[in-house]
């Protein structure tokens, strides 16, 4: 009979052996996989999504809240390279703000972390849907069976074994990267900066407009134009952060998880840099006619090969996204699987597959969960009845898009706070990796995010995903305060902390 220990204001019970051999994971992740993991979750931003920046900041606007955003991910990514190491487990972000701010800091970071992994892969399949259907010319009523068959088709890749998960994330990566490479390169004869890419400027109303002959300021909208544009930049780093998620599964977790989150940052930030100076810079193309597209990288293949080409370079371009789904997939189910597996979520959550080793029931439960949302969404909106751009913009993207990305900015909060207060309470746990910007690095972090969150807040349409944002938290708290508190386990995140408690 499994004995209860109670500490504070939970209460652990010990489990066997034969609990842990359930939920067992297997280790095969090098430098490389992990690189992949991290470049493949945040590489789709680099197709669509960055671009909408345009229309609040202009083209300068955009690259200087790139540079802000940036320096935030570097605050964040270095805390991380710090903490994986120090404590390599599945839980990542849950496991660091839980041996630094105790059970109930590590559940809401957990909560705010289980929002973005949970709904991002349903933002990433509806802009899958919308570049399928574009080029195939499918009835958006059928859009609900694509998402049906793209999250089984990625959820049984992620299933049957770690390897083949690992092997499809690096080939997808991969792929994505050299049409990033292809597009760059045939850019750079077909630009023109001046003309094209200042090409915005600020109407009477204070709304952007487009300038015929281009030769623009490169801050139409001044200084509060950037602050504006800065929750757009978020889309060019979303999910790097989701990496430690990996620790268990990595073949050196103390040496590899440091390089390969960092290594996937200096890829992530020379892309990004292409993009946002050479996408808008195409002739023919433009930083205002950028700005409400849902496509902008195929925009840029179609102005330099035309549209003969547009079927190929549609198919093409749908690698980055399913990069990003697939990956994204994969952090969602470790994610889920260790707050199982700690008791903090039901634990039967958290069983592996007994010839795989892979939490197929958390993954296949995470699933359900975002595509129940989307499909409620669907249908109260009408089922697709405003056509496929209203679906894949004004719906998903304000309501599913905008709730990932307020989770995403809640748990770096939790994250660089959890790292400020190890550095304080806990100076000697082994650190075989130390930031090198250590303590400010994370407070620049802390305040980045809080004002990227203040200026998503002025978006009137951003208030339905907050409401929603604060629902889910409520529920996931009230569960934790009558029932989870009392069902903790003794989960290897669970005895680091208690072992280490300051």
């Amino acid at each position: 009979m499994a004995e209860t220990k109670k500490v504070g204001s939970v209460a652990y019970a010990t489990r066997d052996k034969d609990y842990f051999e359930k939920r067992g994971l297997q280790r095969y992740a090098g430098i490389w996989s992990l690189w992949a993991l991290g470049v493949g979750a945040v590489i789709s931003g680099h197709f669509s999504g960055w671009n909408f920046g345009f229309m609040t900041g202009g083209w300068g606007g955009m690259l200087v809240a790139a540079g802000i955003i940036a320096i935030m991910y570097l605050g964040l990514v270095s805390s991380i390279a710090e903490m994986s190491p120090a404590l390599p487990h599945t839980g990542a972000a849950y496991s660091f703000a839980r041996t630094s701010m105790g059970p109930w800091g590590g559940f809401i970071t957990g909560l705010f972390e289980n929002v973005e992994y949970v709904l991002t892969p349903a933002v990433i399949v509806t802009f899958i849907s919308g570049y399928f259907g574009s080029i195939t010319g499918m009835d958006t009523a059928l859009y609900p069976i694509l998402w049906i068959v793209f999250y089984a088709v990625f959820l049984a890749l992620n299933i049957y074994g770690v390897a083949l998960s690992y092997k499809v994330t690096l080939v997808v990566t991969l792929i994505s990267l050299g049409v990033l490479v292809v597009f760059w390169i045939s850019a750079i004869t077909h630009m023109d900066f001046g003309r094209w890419a200042l090409n915005i400027g600020a109407g009477p109303d204070g709304k952007a407009v487009e300038l015929p002959e281009g030769n623009g300021e490169w801050f139409p909208f001044g200084w509060q134009g950037v602050l504006a544009t800065l929750p757009f930049a978020v889309w060019l780093f979303l999910a790097i952060e989701q990496v430690p998620l990996a620790a268990e599964e990595s073949v050196d977790p103390k040496r590899d998880l440091p390089r390969g989150i960092l290594l996937a940052f200096a890829t992530l930030v020379l892309s990004a840099f292409m993009i946002v100076l050479l996408n808008p810079s195409v002739m023919g193309i433009g930083s205002f006619a950028l700005g409400s597209s849902l496509e902008p990288l195929l925009d840029g293949f179609r102005a330099i090969y035309g549209d003969a080409g547009a079927t190929v370079l549609g198919i093409v371009a749908l690698t980055g996204l399913i990069a990003s789904f697939h990956t994204i997939l994969y952090a969602q189910g470790r994610q889920v699987y260790s707050l199982s597996r700690a008791g903090y979520f039901p634990s039967a959550l958290s069983v592996t597959h007994s010839a795989y080793k892979t939490p197929h029931v958390a993954m296949i439960s995470g699933a359900l969960l975002g595509l129940v949302v989307m499909l409620v969404i669907w249908f109260v909106n009408g089922g697709g009845g405003g056509g496929e751009t209203q679906l894949g913009d004004d719906i998903i993207g304000v309501v599913l898009l905008n709730m990932a990305v307020f989770g995403a900015m809640l748990s770096y909060i939790m994250q660089a706070l959890s790292f400020i207060i190890l550095r304080r309470n806990q100076p000697n746990i082994e650190r075989p990796f130390r930031s090198p910007l250590g303590i400010p690095g994370a407070v620049l972090t802390i305040i980045i995010a809080a004002v990227t969150l203040f200026y998503q807040l002025q978006d009137p349409n951003f208030f339905k995903g907050v409401i929603w944002v604060v629902l889910w938290c409520a529920v996931g708290i009230a569960y934790f305060a009558v029932i989870g508190r009392h069902k903790l386990i003794m989960s290897p995140e669970e005895e680091f902390a208690l072992e280490h408690k300051a």
